[in-house]
């Protein structure tokens, strides 16, 4: 197995491990280390390989039809998973996990069919905003919570209005990553429209 889907694989065995840090207090508070710190950083090396298997696949030609299929859905197993742990403990909304898993299973479903047709419609930049987005309110949200736990154990002062302040912030980047979601989902429906002229 090549370095770029060793690098994909590695990213598939991180998402249960982020995803029990986050339902689960494993990691004792000890000092400036707690189990969000943890989390972050565990969710931040994944993110990373997402970033560098495809580039390095492209640069040394190991480009495979495993790796095509494999890195799209380690990049859903890895962003879904954490949004609906966060569901679960009552972090996000469950209406955000919805519109994620509806534009995930629609797009899919509509690349398997093109794909039956010897159709490729390319990524835009309005998939490439979605992950970004999406990635972006994650770590947000989990730098507020880390934030949350300084403040509480090391702080000469704690504001229940920077904590509300906070909290709005995360939660407004949550539902700007679903309705970039939402808009990727519907350009790309959108650019399909041709598949549904045969139905």
């Amino acid at each position: 197995m090549n370095l770029p889907n060793r690098l994909t694989l590695l990213r598939i065995i991180l998402v249960p491990l982020v995803c029990a840090l986050i339902l689960y207090p494993i990691v004792p508070d000890y000092g400036v280390i707690n189990r969000w710190l943890v989390c972050g950083l565990m969710f931040g090396a994944a993110s990373i390989t997402d970033a560098l298997d495809g580039r390095i696949a492209r640069k040394r030609g190991l480009v495979t039809d495993f790796g095509k299929l494999l890195d799209p859905v380690a990049d859903k197993i890895l962003v879904i998973g954490v949004f609906v742990c966060f569901t679960a403990i009552g972090l996000c909304s469950p209406w955000i996990v919805i519109i994620v898993l509806l534009r995930e299973f629609m797009v899919t479903s509509m690349r398997m069919v093109e794909a039956g047709k010897g159709v490729v419609i390319p990524a835009n930049n309005w998939g490439k905003a979605k992950t970004i987005t999406q990635i972006a309110a994650i770590v947000l949200l989990m730098t507020v919570e880390y934030a949350k736990y300084i403040i509480n154990h090391f702080a000469a002062f704690q504001s229940d209005e920077l904590f509300a302040a906070a909290d709005v912030l995360a939660q407004s980047f949550l539902w700007l990553s679903a309705a970039i979601t939402l808009i990727s989902g519907a350009i790309y429906l959108y650019q399909s429209r041709a598949v549904f002229k045969d139905t």
